[in-house]
């Protein structure tokens, strides 16, 4: 369906004032997606396998759908792999993924693989030399999920629970705006709602790596954006059968809104952890000279 694509020199655009605070980029913050083209090809396979063994007999037909489904899993393992390790390398804490999926993805391929050539050479040595070289040439492809936890030394275990669960929670309202506002069919509120996006997730990074701030921004990952998200679906309906400029006006400014209160609350923390950082050298100081070690001051 044709959108109307608005901008600063639309008819309905605004004309911004010379010394406002430039707008930040749409696509600052932008995340190219983990699971592309190369994973996705590896779909074909499994169902090619299935339809070649429609006609090949009770035994050929269930050996290939045995094998056109372990591809197919593995498949989807790999998605999935890709996905869980793209969010362990974005965030500086993090748990290894406590489910090894591209590893079994490379286990099922070499299964797939393995009973595809049984079912054109049926023997042992065939479908062993395809299934081995399916799994190796896949973890050479795609790699191995990541083995370790990240920057967990010396982390309460417990208080990074409390924050993965909010986090889970703030990522699931934020996903509900971004699939909400596409019903509106404006690029532009769509390109401010993922502007708002980028800055929550700069206050989820800001707790993320230091805990302690969970209690201050709880009320912001949560009810604020249960409320944004309340709105977002609200606005959606309303602007897609009416197209109401009020309306879309009225939700741009509590975008706005909402955005200013987040950068003051990030503001906040940071402001937060300096003084705690501060407090604990001039402990450290103080320690120091009651053991007889001085310290010059710069």
């Amino acid at each position: 369906m044709a959108q109307r694509y608005g901008g600063k020199f639309s008819p309905d655009g605004s004309a911004r004032p010379a010394d406002a605070k430039p707008e930040r980029p749409a696509y600052k913050g932008a995340r190219v997606a983990p699971a592309g083209a190369r994973s996705n090809v590896l779909f074909i396979p499994g169902v090619v396998l299935a339809l070649l063994s429609i006609n090949d007999g009770a035994i050929g037909l269930a050996v290939g759908l045995a094998g056109a489904g372990a591809l197919i899993l593995g498949a989807w393992l790999l998605r999935e792999g890709l996905i869980a390790e793209a969010a362990f390398d974005e965030r500086k804490i993090a748990r290894r993924p406590a489910v090894p999926r591209k590893i079994f993805a490379a286990v099922l391929c070499g299964v797939g693989a393995a009973l595809a050539a049984w079912r054109a050479e049926p023997g042992f040595l065939a479908p062993i030399i395809y299934g081995s070289a399916a799994g190796v040439l896949h973890l050479g492809a795609f790699g191995i999920d990541p083995m370790k936890d990240k920057g967990m030394e010396g982390v309460d275990t417990f208080m990074q629970d409390r924050v993965a669960r909010v986090v889970d929670e703030a990522e699931s309202y934020l996903s509900a705006m971004t699939d909400a506002v596409k019903r509106a069919g404006d690029r532009q509120v769509e390109a401010r709602v993922d502007r708002f996006v980028v800055k929550v997730r700069e206050m989820i990074r800001t707790v993320e790596e230091d805990p302690r701030d969970l209690t201050g921004a709880r009320k912001f990952l949560g009810v604020y954006l249960m409320g944004a998200r309340d709105a977002t679906v609200k606005f959606s309906d309303i602007y897609a059968r009416s197209n109401d400029r009020d309306v879309r006006s009225d939700y741009m400014m509590l975008l706005t809104d909402l955005e200013e209160s987040f950068d003051k609350k990030i503001a906040k923390l940071m402001t937060d952890n300096n003084e705690d950082l501060n407090v604990e050298i001039e402990v450290l100081r103080d320690r120091l000279q009651r053991e007889g070690v001085h310290l010059e001051s710069k």
